[in-house]
This record gives structure tokens, C-alpha cells and sequence, in this order.
């Protein structure tokens, strides 16, 4: 984790997304979060022999975030090798969800520069919410 520096939010995913280990799908995949502390948080995807028992980067750095004391997140970046911008799965969005608010930036890239600007309410319109656990 680090303040942002001079390190952008993407370089800082693409820096972890080499880190990833990735022996089956050989498809690597960086993600950085900054915390509303301004806190810069890294995970990276981590594949395991018993498929589909690997960690997304994004639960990676969100994991990170929660370790280190933060709850919430304000900036979202995500970056792998790939023909267009990757976009997290479903399970993934719901747990950016858990922790940003639906206007939180979300930048996602590609290797070669491939750039879509999005945010967490547009990659999970209608989520899952605490106000669906209860009723009034």
C-alpha cells in the first residue's frame, strides 16, 4: 500500500498485475483501489490447481483494504492483456459495490492502452444492497 506519489492508480495495477500467479489460464490481471484515506491498495489474480478455487485481483486489493483498516473505496483501476478493456465478474462487482458507492470511478485497461471509463453503479445497476435484508 502507498499514497498515490507519483504512481497513478493504473500504473499501480499494472505494476501487481505482473505479480499475478496465473500457471493454468497464463491470463494475468492487476487491480488497484484507493482507499477514502487516499491509501493505495494492489491485488492481482491467484489461480490454484482446483479450479475455480483462485482469488480475482479485485477481491485481492479489496482484501488488502479491509487488512489495513479501510472500508471504504473511492477510485477502482484494472488492467490485463486483452483485446478490449476487462471488466470484472459478477461476483467482483458486487463486492466493489460492498465497499464503493455507485459514482466511484472505474477505470479499465489494457496493456496496449485500451482505455473504458465506467463506474460501480453502471457495472452493477440495481445490486444488491443492505437495504434489501430488511423490511420496514
Amino acid at each position: 500500500m502507498q499514497h498515490e506519489g507519483t504512481m497513478s492508480l493504473l500504473d499501480a495495477a499494472r505494476e501487481v498485475r505482473e505479480r499475478a500467479y496465473v500457471p493454468y489460464s497464463k491470463f494475468k490481471v492487476g487491480a488497484a483501489i484507493r482507499g477514502a484515506s487516499g491509501q493505495v491498495y494492489r491485488g492481482c489474480n491467484v489461480e490454484n490447481v482446483a479450479y475455480p478455487e483462485g482469488t480475482c485481483a479485485e477481491a485481492g486489493a479489496i482484501a488488502a483494504m479491509v487488512a489495513a483498516g479501510e472500508t471504504e473505496l473511492v477510485e477502482v483501476a484494472v488492467i490485463a492483456d486483452s483485446p478490449s478493456p476487462v471488466p470484472p465478474c459478477g461476483g467482483c462487482r458486487q463486492k466493489l459495490a460492498e465497499f464503493g458507492r455507485g459514482a466511484v470511478p472505474v477505470t479499465l485497461a489494457t496493456t496496449d492502452g485500451g482505455i473504458f471509463e465506467t463506474t460501480i453503479e453502471a457495472l452493477l445497476p440495481g445490486s444488491f444492497d443492505i437495504g434489501h435484508m430488511a423490511r420496514t
